[in-house]
């Protein structure tokens, strides 16, 4: 069991990586007006959650777009602070991706209410995210 969470650790990481470097050549080729960046407080003013993939609007330093990357044994929970960091800090788009069932899980706040769908398309970007993963 030890050596499956180092697969997965890996894997996640994996994931991870593949995201900011796809979103940071769409940042500098100017495709996206979005910063991202890894696993970073959303707050910097105090201790917040930590949201494994975060797209910044650099001129406003708020956060657009998070994304947390997870395994289907975590996906509940990860959707469940995804929309609480969605709520809690206005963010408009966030997604969670299931990387043992290649899942994508998107949501969007609209008025105070959550859209839900199964695309990887991030509409603050016009990209489909699961596009940078290979």
């Amino acid at each position: 069991m030890k050596d499956d969470l180092i697969i997965f650790s890996r894997q996640h990481q994996k994931v991870i990586t593949h995201l900011i470097y796809g979103l940071t050549q769409l940042f500098k080729n100017g495709q996206s007006k979005y910063f991202p960046y890894p696993e970073t407080m959303i707050d910097e003013g105090q201790t917040s959650p930590v949201p494994d993939v975060m797209l910044i609007e650099p001129s406003t330093d708020l956060t657009q777009v998070i994304v947390e990357i997870t395994h289907t044994q975590g996906v509940k929970k990860d959707i469940e602070k995804l929309k609480t960091l969605m709520q809690d800090y206005g963010v408009p788009e966030g997604f969670v991706f299931d990387y043992k069932r290649t899942e994508w899980h998107h949501f969007r706040l609209l008025d105070g209410n959550f859209l839900q769908d199964k695309s990887s398309f991030c509409h603050s970007i016009g990209a489909d995210l699961d596009n940078l993963l290979s």
